[in-house]
């Protein structure tokens, strides 16, 4: 059953091709579905940049939900890519387009940043990562940079297909894993995994945590 946000969701971001990711869109929407200001507001406080966070987050989830059954690929790389392909399937250019608009603002840059994480976070989670160390970070680190790089590709791609778009992504990629073998072999030299424990074995990846009270983001 579809909540008093996800409809106020839908019905903002139909106006957000005329009037951008904004309050505008944001108000005339909650006009469309008969909600007081008040209330839209009290769900999208951040305004355009909470239409364009929920947008993103909702793209995520149903990723997450396609990765549960993806499709095997031989190669762990096909994957990767396979993932990010799928991603951009689930979001429509003039949205995104908008949204990163919103999100460029020196205001909303922290969470425009925070929102690529976040997917690269669902992808590598999807594949099953397990690191609980520095490779945590680098890892959605890295496939945070290829994911931004390939979205601003995408919304300029004329390609029949978005095939240029497919080409791009599969050289990011290709970089991704390179950069994965390089660390794997640094460890296999006598001695670096113990200067790398030194250097970072106090780090590790934060604790997924539902505490009571604590508001949901996804």
């Amino acid at each position: 059953m579809q909540t008093d946000r996800e409809a106020l969701l839908n019905a903002a971001l139909d106006h957000v091709p005329f009037e951008g990711m904004n309050d505008r869109a944001l108000l005339a929407g909650a006009a469309d579905i008969h909600m007081p200001e008040s209330l839209a507001r009290v769900h999208f406080p951040q305004g355009g940049a909470g239409l364009a966070a929920a947008y993103h987050r909702r793209a995520d989830a149903r990723l997450r939900e396609w990765m549960e059954t993806m499709p095997p690929q031989e190669r762990f790389r096909d994957r990767i890519a396979e993932a990010v392909w799928h991603r951009l399937s689930l979001v429509q250019p003039e949205l995104v387009r908008a949204g990163a608009a919103t999100l460029a603002l020196p205001g909303h840059a922290a969470l425009g940043t925070r929102l690529l994480w976040e997917t690269a976070d669902t992808i590598w989670s999807g594949l099953g990562d397990r690191s609980d160390d520095a490779n945590w970070y680098t890892k959605r680190a890295t496939l945070s940079a290829v994911i931004g790089a390939t979205v601003l590709f995408w919304l300029g791609d004329a390609s029949a297909h978005q095939a240029e778009t497919r080409a791009f992504l599969d050289r990011r990629i290709d970089g991704v894993m390179r950069f994965e073998k390089a660390k794997a072999s640094l460890r296999r030299i006598p001695g670096a995994a113990s200067l790398g424990d030194l250097a970072f074995g106090w780090i590790r990846a934060p604790r997924r945590r539902n505490l009571p009270g604590k508001m949901q983001t996804r």
